[in-house]
């Protein structure tokens, strides 16, 4: 897994407008792709590309003032890419484009996918936000082989494919480097899944995404859900199913898949962070049981006997 960025920020300053925008450009096509970009005449010229590449998968950003892109029969043939992007709108400016003879419109949160083997139009507003999943052309065809009946098609942003797909990309991209091959396949295999889901691709494929994509990005939901609100003295797998739109019994059976329990996997959570907190020469001035409560106990001595069963001493001595 690698993180890459690529910004305007980092071209020279003495530039003019135009050069820094043709740099830019050029750039762009000897490390990217062959496309033909325009920019907005209202606002300076302003362009963020990130990427994070999971094995054959890159999860990319585009972010600025690129107001229109094309990629026609020359651009195709200079770098003979021919990837699919499923294109995410991040912005409340539209972006509308024609592929295979479709039009397409996406507003904040829909999405559409397109490929890089086709000549693509699109356009935008003088500053736009879009996510790009780039997938190899042989992983897609082979996971979905009618893929190319859903190019150009909107996917709305209710769709829960889709919706499960960007909380798992956003997870993948904020959290950090993964550096085992096994899960770089398995979070790559899990992108595809859902795409397949979101794009409505048929068959026994889509139903195998159902089984691995859906499944694993739900897990992943759940275990955000609880990473970010384990020290709340109230938190239920009941509250977090009813915030996902799950059953309780999907949740728990979803969690047993990992070896680790709700309560489980809360009460270590809050044990790591009392045990950080107690080594923070910050928190000196603080009695224990004030880090205690902090960290999602209501209950000092239930905490005393948990803390030292998992670390083999008192809260006291720790520090």
């Amino acid at each position: 897994m690698q993180k890459t960025a690529f910004s305007s920020k980092d071209l020279s300053v003495d530039l003019s407008e135009k050069a820094r925008f043709d740099l830019w450009q050029e750039i762009h096509l000897a490390e990217i792709w062959s496309v033909e970009y325009s920019i907005s005449e209202r606002v300076p010229f302003e362009a963020v590309i990130e990427a994070t590449t999971l094995g054959p998968v890159v999860l990319g950003q585009m972010a600025g003032t690129i107001k229109r892109a094309s990629r026609m029969a020359r651009n195709i043939a200079d770098d003979g890419n021919d990837n699919y992007l499923l294109l995410v709108n991040k912005a409340d400016t539209a972006l509308a484009g024609v592929q295979v003879g479709r039009e397409y419109a996406v507003g904040r949160g829909e999405a559409a996918l397109v490929t890089a083997a086709e000549p693509l139009k699109m356009h935008g507003a003088d500053s736009n936000v879009w996510m790009n999943v780039v997938i190899p052309r042989d992983v897609l065809t082979q996971a979905f082989p009618q893929i190319d009946t859903r190019l150009a098609l909107k996917v709305g942003a209710d769709n829960e494919a889709l919706d499960l797909l960007k909380r798992y990309c956003r997870l993948l991209e904020s959290g950090p480097v993964l550096t085992t091959p096994d899960l770089e396949t398995h979070a790559a295999t899990t992108i595809v899944d859902l795409i397949g889901l979101a794009t409505g691709a048929k068959g026994e494929t889509a139903e195998l995404a159902g089984l691995r994509g859906l499944r694993a990005a739900r897990l992943q939901a759940v275990l955000a859900r609880i990473a970010d609100n384990f020290a709340h003295p109230g938190i239920s797998a009941q509250g977090v199913a009813r915030e996902l739109k799950l059953s309780v019994r999907y949740v728990h059976d979803l969690l047993q898949e990992t070896g680790v329990s709700f309560a489980e996997r809360v009460l270590e959570l809050r044990l790591q962070k009392t045990w950080r907190m107690l080594q923070d020469w910050r928190c000196d001035g603080m009695r224990v049981s004030e880090i205690a409560m902090i960290c999602g106990f209501n209950d000092v001595a239930y905490f005393n006997r948990c803390f030292r069963r998992r670390f083999g001493c008192t809260p006291s001595s720790a520090r």
